[in-house]
């Protein structure tokens, strides 16, 4: 699923993020969404997300959604 679009993810899904700190190297973090961050619709750099370990970044795949 997209990470660009704010409807396809919800608390609880597992996302892999990008962290500010990581976007020239491009590593991936793993984690589930406390909650998102973005109130837009969509973002073209993907949807900022706060993991349930306090990590910030945008979303860059849903790997697994829970609902």
């Amino acid at each position: 699923m997209d990470g660009k679009v704010r409807a396809n993810i919800k608390p609880g899904a597992l996302v892999k993020i990008v962290q500010k700190h990581h976007q020239k190297t491009g590593e991936l973090t793993e984690g589930i969404v406390k909650n998102l961050l973005t109130s837009a619709p969509h973002h073209h750099r993907g949807i900022k997300v706060r993991l349930d370990t306090g990590e910030i970044g945008r979303v860059q795949e849903i790997v697994e959604e829970d609902f």
